[in-house]
């Protein structure tokens, strides 16, 4: 594919993730009342390396693995990128 191409799907997925956000947050205040209570957590991967952050046990039980299976796929990607240009 052409480079820009892939430059230009990159900042439509960027700022649809961005619009989600938006949207998700106006609902959750619209439609979340006083006695609701919102839950969340998230993973951010540096190369290998996962960092997991969550508001609760629940979120972190839940990013804990599926963060490491991202980790291991990165690591496999990458033996096997290194592997078929040596």
């Amino acid at each position: 594919m052409d480079p820009a191409a892939l430059r230009a799907l990159g900042i439509m997925l960027i700022c649809f993730g961005v619009f989600i956000i938006v949207i998700a947050v106006i609902l959750t205040l619209v439609w979340g009342g006083k006695n609701s209570k919102t839950k969340g957590g998230g993973a951010i991967i540096i190369g290998p390396i996962p960092i997991i952050f969550g508001g609760d046990k629940k979120s972190l039980k839940t990013f804990l693995p599926l963060s490491l299976a991202l980790t291991v796929i990165l690591v496999v990607a990458m033996i096997i990128y290194y592997l078929l240009l040596r």
